[in-house]
């Protein structure tokens, strides 16, 4: 593969889609390419540490600091080689071919959350979100996708969007978001639904204001002992924010259940902010070895220092399709989600995540 110099511009190319790192000048510059990439004569590369997703976060800053035996850490985590294998072709030169929406200073991470994470057993994916960190804007923007969206998945034909994970993980799952979303999708993080409540659970719970159905909605399924009682801001176990994440037991259906999800990453990263360096030192334990990801350690190395300005980040959310760009249908006996306009997803998603800069997807 040819050796590619950083870009140290401001402006976007879709020709080089890195992240670079300049200390004095670009503040929050990493390249998580570089090692796609010869070696090249470089700057003395960040310390160890972690990034993964919003969750991941914390990885980055207990090991940064030195809270946490980083080189183990780092080595727990599943790593997905499969990416790396011969005939891989780089985000950047996928972009350029593709046509997709990028940008050298935004982030897009997918976020998978899986029915099931065994070996040769994908299962389907009950949750997908795209954490997108946004350097420019200095913002944390997390897109839902709604899995029952009626999309055309690349040698499957026509099926809804969580059965791409099903028939071949998330390797096909990004392929079909790129090709139906156009927008590239740099990284990605799986972790298994049980997992990520033992992950809630090390942070001793989170936040959320709930409705009265909702609490009974929880204290039905969830099987926990502490009951929720009426509605308002209510401190969630791990096994109650599983369930919460999970009801689409309502009127808007999966909808709310979506909403809900966001919600509840927002409330992960308002107890990151609080906590302790015991509760980080047990979740990046707890966190690291439920994670699957096609990110290298190396990549995840060259992003620690700026761990906890990312935090400080404000955050947004969105979802697509939006209200006014779906309809209801059925098709081979499934219930889905019809996309009206097509080119209207990649103009709100264009809008919400790289708000309106003017970027190259060709």
């Amino acid at each position: 593969m040819k050796n590619k110099s950083d870009n140290s511009d401001s402006h976007i190319s879709s020709e080089s889609h890195t992240l670079n790192f300049e200390a004095n000048s670009k503040k929050g510059y990493v390249d998580i390419y570089s090692s796609e990439r010869k070696k090249e004569k470089r700057k003395k590369l960040l310390p160890l540490g972690q990034l993964l997703s919003l969750i991941f976060f914390l990885i980055v800053g207990a090991a940064g600091i030195g809270m946490i035996h980083a080189y183990n850490t780092l080595h727990s985590v599943n790593y997905d080689n499969t990416y790396y294998e011969e005939g891989f072709t780089p985000a950047e030169e996928v972009a350029k071919k593709d046509g997709l929406l990028n940008d050298n200073m935004v982030l897009n991470i997918l976020l998978i959350g899986s029915d099931s994470m065994s070996t040769g057993d994908h299962g389907r994916s009950d949750s997908l979100l795209i954490l997108s960190l946004n350097i420019r804007s200095k913002k944390i923007k997390i897109t839902s996708l709604m899995r029952d969206t009626w999309v055309t998945i690349p040698g499957h034909g026509k099926d809804r969007l969580n059965a791409s994970y099903a028939y071949g993980g998330p390797k096909l799952t990004i392929d079909t978001i790129q090709k139906n979303f156009g927008i590239l999708i740099d990284r990605y993080a799986c972790v298994d639904f049980e997992g990520f409540s033992k992950i809630i659970d090390s942070l001793g719970g989170i936040d959320i204001e709930l409705s009265e159905k909702e609490s009974l909605y929880i204290n039905k399924y969830s099987g926990d002992k502490n009951i929720l009682k009426g509605s308002g801001i209510k401190h969630l176990t791990g096994l109650q924010a599983l369930h919460h994440s999970r009801n689409r037991n309502s009127k808007g259906s999966d909808y709310d259940r979506t909403s809900r999800q966001r919600d509840v990453i927002k409330a992960v990263i308002e107890a990151l902010k609080k906590s302790n360096v015991a509760q980080i030192t047990e979740m990046v334990t707890t966190l690291a070895p439920l994670v699957t990801t096609n990110f290298k350690a190396s990549e995840i190395s060259r992003l620690v220092t700026n761990c906890m300005v990312y935090l400080s980040y404000s955050l947004e959310e969105f979802r697509v399709p939006t209200d006014d760009n779906v309809k209801d249908a059925t098709y081979s006996q499934k219930m889905v989600l019809v996309i009206n306009d097509t080119s209207k997803v990649k103009a709100d998603l264009k809008k919400f995540i790289y708000e309106g800069t003017e970027i190259s997807a060709n």
